[in-house]
């Protein structure tokens, strides 16, 4: 197997990112974190679990639409169970949106209580939206809001700066840049989030990170490899991943002179494969795992 690429992307604007986020917590009753539920894990920066430290929280598990859903069934029972409820939702489709609002509203509801004994029936509510870059934050938010005010485009760090949002009555929303880390201790998680787009792919080489992919792929969904690249028959174990992309790569017709597999485009064709969910629903974390 080959090794994992180191990779790191700390654009200026996240350590200013990090000072937004801690300067706008007293202003928000609760916070909403949304990762990708392919890659739980690595989608789920640990600076952010130290920004919010007792602030109420929910967890969104965005692009489950592509996910493994058995997995993902089993990570909101595990953020349960540890005290933070979660939902499966899907930005593009608005799927599982309706019970976003409920939620936050469950996990609020002995301040609710309060502020209704007090008097303040209908206080406004009050929601940060954090996640790393490209992870849905201001597809969520346009789908919630109903229009198209966030800034909203598939690429990593598009969002610059705080901005709020009424979604319903009674509830406001705090849109935030993406945080990504300042230094990926673990190569595996720079890896799976380039993977799934949320770091540049010119920060990356891709024809090793397509090798890495299918490596993985390999291990945790080989009938889904199988059956999209029509390699029944093949001992996938035998093959290493670059060899694995070569034999895609020949196999959907990407030559060059001399009958050479075009590998740049193999590559490219393998990565937005996987994350389009052409390849299957895969999720490349599980609990426990």
């Amino acid at each position: 197997m080959s090794e994992a690429q180191t990779i790191q992307w700390f654009p200026g604007h996240m350590t200013k990112t990090k000072r937004q986020i801690e300067k706008s917590l007293k202003l928000v009753d609760a916070v909403a974190e949304i990762i990708d539920a392919r890659i739980p894990i690595s989608s789920r920066n640990p600076v952010l679990s130290q920004l919010i430290q007792n602030k109420p929280r929910v967890i969104l598990m965005n692009k489950s639409d592509m996910a493994d859903p058995v997995q993902t069934s089993r990570w909101i029972d595990s953020y349960k169970a540890n005290g933070i409820p979660a939902i499966a939702i899907d930005c593009r489709t608005g799927k599982g949106l309706n019970g976003f609002i409920p939620l936050v509203k469950n996990v609020l509801s002995s301040r609710i209580a309060s502020w209704e004994a007090k008097g303040m029936v209908g206080r406004q509510i009050r929601v940060m939206v954090v996640g790393i870059p490209n992870v849905g934050k201001s597809s969520l938010i346009n789908r919630l809001a109903k229009n198209s005010k966030a800034n909203v485009e598939d690429r990593p760090g598009v969002t610059r700066s705080n901005q709020w949002f009424t979604i319903g009555k009674g509830f406001d929303l705090l849109d935030t840049p993406g945080v990504l880390w300042p230094k990926f201790d673990d190569k595996a998680v720079g890896e799976r989030l380039a993977f799934t787009g949320a770091v540049k792919d010119d920060v990356v080489d891709t024809e090793q990170l397509a090798s890495r992919l299918l490596e993985v792929l390999r291990e945790s969904y080989p009938d889904d490899l199988k059956a999209r690249y029509k390699l029944e028959g093949t001992d996938l174990s035998a093959l290493k991943g670059y060899e694995l992309l070569e034999l895609i790569g020949k196999k959907r017709g990407m030559l060059i002179s001399g009958g050479e597999t075009d590998i740049e485009r193999a590559s490219i064709m393998i990565l937005d494969e996987f994350r389009s969910a052409k390849l299957g629903k895969i999720t490349l974390e599980q609990v426990g795992g």
